[in-house]
């Protein structure tokens, strides 16, 4: 198969695809698992509770690196289905090959843009929790128009989530999480659950990566918002 990311033309991305090398089983994990995990923007608009032939809470992780806590929450809750969105190849393939090993069924992977993603493949209301777990910071401030979280964003979000539905993101970034919480504050349709102003506790669903881990060793700071939308 084409092993490359979908995305339509845009003026400003939130991510650069990086050309990484891909290991055999990462190359392998496409060939074998794809037909069963796979989901790609070209194919449009998806029933989520067709996708995994039941009805029930469905969760949606954009950026998941190389899917490792997005694994971990799959195989913890077998009730809830999980869909995840990556741009770059071997994560994809990464966690492709972590769910056949694992003999998970409840996960679903989308090797394309998020915001496409987002346009185009879900219906209003069709999202219990959208997860947004360490995005690319783009440290510059020349840069800061390419992050991810932005009123347009948010917004998209909204739309996409059910009524009560759940917004988490996660940032090691401190100027980051203090965008993101004066936008989503900010932001219509939304409640901080944590209290205006402020950063909500980890909740326990969300894994702590080794990423994580070692930051918190050498004393670097990880930031949680949690949003519910109101309407």
């Amino acid at each position: 198969m084409d092993i490359r990311p979908e995305y339509r033309k845009k003026s400003i991305r939130s991510y650069v695809v990086r050309a990484g090398r891909m290991t055999d089983a990462q190359r392998n994990a496409f060939d074998t698992g794809w037909s069963q995990y796979g989901l790609k923007l070209a194919d449009g608009a998806i029933d989520t509770d067709v996708v995994f032939g039941r009805s029930g809470s469905k969760v949606l992780e954009i950026g998941f690196g190389m899917g490792d806590s997005l694994l971990q929450m799959a195989a913890a809750d077998p009730e809830t289905d999980f869909i995840g969105i990556e741009v770059h190849p071997p994560g994809v393939g990464t966690l492709i090959n972590g769910a056949q090993a694992q003999g998970i069924e409840n996960l679903r992977v989308y090797l394309a843009d998020a915001n496409d993603v987002l346009d185009e493949c879900f219906a209003p209301q069709s999202i219990d929790r959208l997860q947004l777990y360490f995005p690319d910071p783009w440290h510059k401030k020349k840069h800061n128009k390419r992050r991810i979280v932005q009123p347009q964003f948010v917004q998209q979000v909204r739309e996409k989530l059910r009524p009560g539905g759940i917004l988490h993101m996660a940032t090691d970034w401190e100027p980051y999480a203090e965008q993101m919480l004066e936008t989503l504050d900010e932001a219509e349709g939304f409640i901080n659950t944590a209290g205006p102003g402020h950063y909500a506790p980890r909740p326990d669903y969300r894994p702590i990566t080794k990423f994580e881990k070692r930051g918190e060793r050498l004393g670097h700071g990880v930031w949680d918002l949690i949003y519910q939308k109101t309407d």
